[in-house]
């Protein structure tokens, strides 16, 4: 599982059997999970963050897009 990036409690990563789902990101703090498709990006799963954390991560994601995807192509297409 790749981490693409930390930021403040939230570790953004993939996973490395994923590669058949379209471009997404998982998230993880604590036992708190989450998936963001990233074309558009909008959120696929949810487990135990609250909607001000769903909206800093989304925050995160958008400033971060660009990171997102070139780890995600160096990882998958690489």
């Amino acid at each position: 599982m790749p981490t693409v990036f930390i930021s403040g409690k939230y570790r953004f990563f993939f996973n490395s059997n994923d590669e058949s789902e379209p471009r997404h990101v998982h998230i993880e703090s604590g036992d708190n999970h989450a998936k963001f498709w990233l074309e558009p990006i909008q959120l696929a799963k949810v487990f135990g963050f609250n909607s001000k954390e769903l909206n800093e991560i989304l925050d995160l994601i958008e400033e971060n897009a660009k990171i997102i995807e070139e780890n995600w192509n160096a990882h998958f297409n690489g």
